[in-house]
């Protein structure tokens, strides 16, 4: 398989190093894509880029972020040696790791670094002048910003490239799944910012600009939006309103099956789970948590937000079904 070949390159010091390193645990990895940040190492001549680019994604679908941190660096290092010729593919492709990057330090509640790579991410797609890299970017910038809780900056990048993307023409199902997107994630981020109205107005705005996407889109898509994953958005946005009757009663016709990543299929039970502990109903909560969990384990572990809600649940409610079983999991696998 072409993807196994580009991860298990011919051995060198340098990825003998990063499978020590893997092994020493998140702290260490986190170590590592500091190092790589501060100065880029050298190329490791690992493979072909984009096999591997499309591996670390699929990492990060399956939830696997230690081994995610774990090939970043040389990813990073690669990905700049090639950007070098100034190509605008290999720059957009540089701009792409470093939202990838974002998006799984965001995970770890590391937002100081995640600023770091959002930005070379805005940069290099900037200079690629690629619209889609310039929506991811915007789009892990924003969401950076929203949980340092700069809201209204976080909301005016959203509505611009939301903006950007509409002004490509929408002519293809991958600008029109883009442009959904950043509707998605506006409406989500005027929800944190208690923008009520336009929050809502967002939502109903990116299921009309879903209606024409598939319910399983394509692999590979840079922004793989279903119909389905807009109503789990809309779970996330009535949610942050605080009205979590509508949160639940948005997500009560979803199913795990809709999702086509163990990283969605795990985000729907955590929403689920938010909104059924803000109604102060801990089985439910429970239930969703495992399901989470089952799905992918690191998506209930390895988030601050979530983690917090199992210790409260241990806390407050050990005799609830499934408590122990779900607090014991995930304190193993620390």
């Amino acid at each position: 398989m072409k993807d196994k070949q580009a991860i298990a390159a011919p051995r060198s010091s340098e990825t003998e190093r990063r499978a020590v390193t893997a092994a020493a645990g998140p702290a260490a990895l986190l170590t590592g894509l500091d190092d790589a940040l501060a100065g880029t190492p050298a190329p490791t001549g690992a493979g072909p880029l984009d096999t591997r680019l499309a591996a670390a994604r699929a990492l990060f679908d399956k939830g696997a972020h230690q081994q995610l941190l774990a090939v970043l660096p040389g990813l990073i290092a690669d990905s700049h040696a090639a950007a070098s010729p100034r190509r605008d593919l290999d720059q957009a492709r540089l701009s792409s790791v470093y939202s990838l990057a974002t998006a799984v330090l965001i995970k770890l509640g590391s937002y100081d670094q995640a600023r770091r790579t959002a930005d070379r991410s805005r940069t290099w797609a900037e200079v690629s002048g690629s619209p889609l890299a310039a929506a991811a970017a915007a789009r892990e910038w924003a969401i950076v910003l929203r949980h340092q809780d700069q809201h209204a900056t976080a909301q005016r990048i959203m509505s611009s490239a939301a903006a950007d993307v509409e002004a490509t023409g929408l002519r293809t199902d991958a600008s029109a799944a883009a442009y959904a997107q950043m509707l998605c994630t506006l409406a989500y981020t005027a929800a944190r910012g208690g923008q009520r109205t336009e929050a809502l107005a967002m939502t109903e705005e990116a299921r009309r600009a879903a209606r024409r996407l598939p319910e399983n889109p394509p692999v590979g898509r840079l922004f793989p939006l279903s119909p389905a994953a807009v109503d789990l958005y809309a779970v996330g946005v009535h949610w942050a309103l605080g009205d979590a009757g509508a949160a639940l009663e948005a997500g009560k016709n979803l199913r795990a099956a809709q999702f086509p990543t163990a990283e969605r299929k795990a985000r729907l039970g955590t929403d689920m789970a938010r909104a059924w502990w803000s109604w102060n109903r801990p089985e439910q909560t429970t239930r969703a948590l495992l399901d989470a969990y089952r799905a992918s384990p690191s998506e209930v572990r390895d988030r601050p937000a979530i983690g917090s809600i199992v210790h409260d649940l241990a806390e407050r409610h050990p005799r609830t079904s499934g408590v122990r079983e779900l607090h014991t999991a995930v304190a193993r696998t620390v």
